[in-house]
């Protein structure tokens, strides 16, 4: 079994499903990898590391399509990737189904087998394949250090000879993972 990832539309995403680390995972499993040259560089990682891992790089992503068994994306692929895709390939991603219906009625109709990480049950057995959480976590913390950038004031109480500043009051709505890492990050600020 090959598994492939190709490069996501850096305007929309920068987040890419395979890194070295992972790959070294997935190779000791036993499977082959293959990705589009220049695939991660974008946050710094360059194909050498991938290389020297012994993943494969391909020159394009039809190149990758055209040789892997299962596709792993962060987003819905491209309408030119879905063209070029094989019939039976595993397509794993966060797909968004209900955003991408006529990419799927595309996909469908190669016979592909789709598995939409965002729709797995978020129950313990899989928590290691949870996707949102992981990035909830993080747009909770980065929304605090958003919203106190924009504040402009000092946020935590200080005392100085000069007097006190009180501390910031943070509103935070919702207490899901997102709402409690805000709440979290407000705390420690």
């Amino acid at each position: 079994m090959i598994v492939g990832s190709t490069k996501e539309d850096l305007s929309l995403e920068k987040r890419i499903s395979i890194t070295p680390e992972t790959a070294k995972n997935i190779i000791n499993l036993g499977l082959q990898i293959c990705i589009e040259h220049d695939y991660a560089t974008h946050i710094g990682i360059q194909d050498e590391e991938y290389k020297s891992i012994g993943v494969e790089i391909k020159n394009s992503s039809k190149d990758v399509l055209n040789n892997c068994n299962l596709l792993v994306k962060v987003n819905c692929p491209s309408d030119e990737e879905i063209s070029n895709l094989k019939d039976k390939t595993i397509l794993i991603g966060m797909l968004n189904p209900s955003k991408n219906k006529n990419k799927f009625k595309e996909i469908a109709k190669k016979n592909i087998n789709i598995f939409s990480l965002e729709l797995l049950p978020r129950i313990t057995r899989a928590q290691s394949m949870d996707v949102l959480s992981s990035q909830s976590n993080l747009a909770g913390y980065r929304a605090v250090v958003d919203s106190i950038y924009e504040f402009e004031k000092a946020i935590p109480m200080r005392m100085t000879a000069a007097g006190t500043v009180p501390a910031a009051k943070v509103l935070v709505i919702g207490a899901g993972v997102a709402g409690l890492q805000a709440i979290a990050t407000a705390k420690r600020l």
